[in-house]
């Protein structure tokens, strides 16, 4: 999957000018990437798309004119456009109140690392600790962040077995956390979804 440039970025006028087709055409994209875990975690799985949208309203939000300032928010964000045989994803812990947030975000220490990606009978795929840009910079011993970014590597080697196999199903996202246990079957569109991410 490609690595966005600073080329790719529209300046803020341009990008006022299609900022509205833009977002309705990410939106939708991210229907079927964005996968609910229950009743607090969602995953939303990214590609080159979702982040050119992210760093877009990233500039426009910062009034960002510089290519330097472009290119520091694209070495970050392009971190979560996935490498060959792998998928990345955003967590996003979502709660909606501040005694929410006082409950959950010390119970769900650990969460980014007990996510798995089942696939058929055979395939399970595990996020990998550390991700680049989620280390442990996110979370403490004692609460964790709001979001975190996954890394489920697959491997070149595994990619098309995987792929092939996503798109026949069953596949699930699995959460299996001491405070927070959720298993979710993936859609058809789902799993198609995830299967250009691997073969791209």
């Amino acid at each position: 999957m490609q690595k966005l440039t600073v080329d790719e970025i529209l300046d803020l006028r341009a990008y006022e000018r299609v900022r509205g087709d833009m977002r309705a055409r990410v939106m939708a994209l991210k229907e079927h990437r964005r996968i609910a875990l229950g009743e607090l975690i969602t995953i939303v799985f990214e590609n080159t798309d979702t982040m050119r949208f992210q760093v877009q309203e990233m500039a426009r939000a910062e009034k960002m004119l510089r290519d330097e300032q472009i290119q520091a928010e694209l070495d970050v964000y392009n971190e979560l456009i996935p490498d060959p045989g792998e998928l990345c994803g955003t967590l996003l812990i979502e709660l909606t109140s501040e005694a929410l947030v006082r409950e959950w975000l010390p119970k769900l220490v650990g969460i980014q690392r007990s996510i798995t990606l089942e696939v058929g009978e055979r395939q399970t795929v595990h996020v990998v600790p550390g991700s680049p840009l989620d280390e442990d910079r996110l979370t403490r011993d004692d609460v964790t962040s709001a979001v975190h970014y996954l890394d489920f590597r697959v491997g070149v080697d595994r990619a098309g077995a995987v792929a092939s196999e996503l798109r026949r199903g069953p596949a699930r996202l699995v959460v299996d956390h001491p405070q927070y246990q959720e298993t979710v079957e993936l859609s058809a569109l789902q799993r198609e979804e995830l299967a250009r991410d691997l073969e791209s």
